[in-house]
């Protein structure tokens, strides 16, 4: 592997696309780390001390993480990318109302293009929202715990307005380094800084767990880490394939067709969605409870009691459930059978033993229902084992736990699909690559 990054680093073209992505990286982690005008950045050091005194569990824990910590600190790139990973899960669930939209998907590249500006606009009109709401609740003290200090000393409308319209800015330039990473770095733009942001969480986590857990627990984690590494890569990489036989064909002079191949199915045909999905509801009730409620009703205290909890049975079992539905929900929207059977047959291709259009589309449907099924568990077990690690003492049961769930998830699964571009890359120059 050593020699692999070596011949990268020793070749022109793809050492200047790696050492583009680290710059965009050096740039967006620089951002995430100053604060916005207007924003007492010494208060706010205060607050998140108070929080991590107290080890009480935070409801925007999630989307602080894949903020790398910036989104607490109402920092310039404080929304960071969620704005356009809302706008595109929701793009693309509408493709499958909208009519337009499925046109549009299906004409190539200009068709794609239109859909991107389309979720350009809508990740925009998200980033004014998502800034205006966590702007009003810093001001009121409820996004960091009711914290006594006040975050922004300066609440006129000018003032607040200058801070959405900066935090606003900021989604939109990192929208941009996404881009400019896809197109002349390494790697998937979009995912990369993801993926950047959760790594800039694991020290500070991690030294967070060695302080209060002590020596012992923080190796038993370290371990528990690898070993959920070890065994998500192993799952991504698994699939399911399907053969494929196209028929011989003339074509004036020419013979087509004739070969042999396979139709892909991936075991984990969701990726990350329906962790994010799940989360997403789970923080629902919680906000409901702090916005209407008063503390005092039953649901207040159910939710408070066996909601919130991470280490709750209700939660853990309302989460994994919430898993598997959107898992059999999100597949069952991005992969149609019977297009493929459709576009199998146009070409000529064939499942051996399998007649092509109606009973090859009944064939897919089959096979992927069965996939689904322990794609989905592991995505489950996946989610929900930090929950059980967490609760051996009763403080650690609300910390954050970044080598679970989502977050090592995105971790792999971009890391996976990285190291295949630079190996695709390197094995067009005759060098070994990573994979021996």
């Amino acid at each position: 592997m050593l020699s692999a990054f070596r011949a990268a680093l020793t070749t022109p073209d793809l050492r200047k696309k790696i050492l583009f992505t680290l710059g965009i990286v050096a740039v967006y982690r620089l951002g995430a780390n100053v604060p916005s005008p207007g924003v007492s950045s010494p208060n706010i050091r205060q607050c998140l001390e108070l929080i991590e005194n107290s080890g009480s569990a935070n409801i925007y824990s999630l989307l602080n993480l894949f903020s790398g910590g910036a989104l607490l600190q109402l920092s310039l790139f404080a929304l960071g990318i969620m704005p356009y990973i809302t706008a595109s899960i929701i793009v693309n669930l509408l493709g499958v109302v909208i009519p337009r939209f499925e046109q549009l998907r299906k004409e190539g590249q200009s068709g794609q293009a239109k859909l991107t500006q389309y979720t350009r606009y809508l990740a925009m009109a998200f980033a004014v929202l998502q800034a205006t709401t966590f702007v009003a609740l810093a001001r009121s003290g409820q996004l960091f715990g009711n914290c006594p200090h006040q975050v922004i000393p300066d609440g006129s409308v000018f003032n607040l307005v200058v801070i959405v319209i900066v935090m606003t800015a900021g989604t939109a330039l990192v929208m941009w380094f996404g881009e400019m990473v896809t197109e002349r770095g390494v790697g998937n733009g979009m995912s990369l800084l993801i993926f950047c942001s959760i790594a800039a969480r694991i020290p500070a986590e991690g030294s967070s767990i060695l302080q209060t857990q002590g020596g012992v627990v923080f190796t038993v984690v370290c371990i528990f880490a690898l070993a959920i590494i070890v065994a998500v890569c192993f799952v991504e990489q698994a699939q399911r394939r399907i053969p494929v036989q196209y028929a011989k064909r003339m074509v004036g002079r020419r013979m087509y067709g004739g070969t042999s191949t396979y139709l892909p199915l991936k075991v984990n045909q969701a990726g990350v969605i329906p962790v994010i999905f799940g989360s997403s509801l789970l923080y629902l009730p919680q906000l409901m409870s702090q916005l209407v409620g008063d503390g005092t009703g039953w649901l207040n205290r159910f939710i408070d009691d066996y909601i919130v909890p991470q280490s709750s049975w209700v939660h853990i079992l309302l989460f994994f459930a919430l898993i598997i539905f959107f898992t059999y929900f999100y597949v069952s929207i991005t992969f149609n059978p019977d297009e493929r059977a459709d576009e199998m047959k146009k070409f000529g291709g064939f499942v051996p033993g399998i007649r092509p259009g109606r009973p090859t589309a009944e064939y897919l449907s089959f096979v992927l229902s069965r996939i689904t099924l322990p794609g989905s568990i592991y995505l489950g077990i996946v989610a929900v084992l930090p929950n059980f690690f967490l609760s051996i003492t009763e403080e650690g049961a609300n910390q954050n736990f970044p080598f679970g769930g989502t977050a090592v998830l995105i971790m792999v699964s971009v890391g996976l699909d990285t190291m295949k571009q630079v190996e695709s890359q390197l094995m067009q120059r005759n060098y070994e690559g990573f994979l021996r």
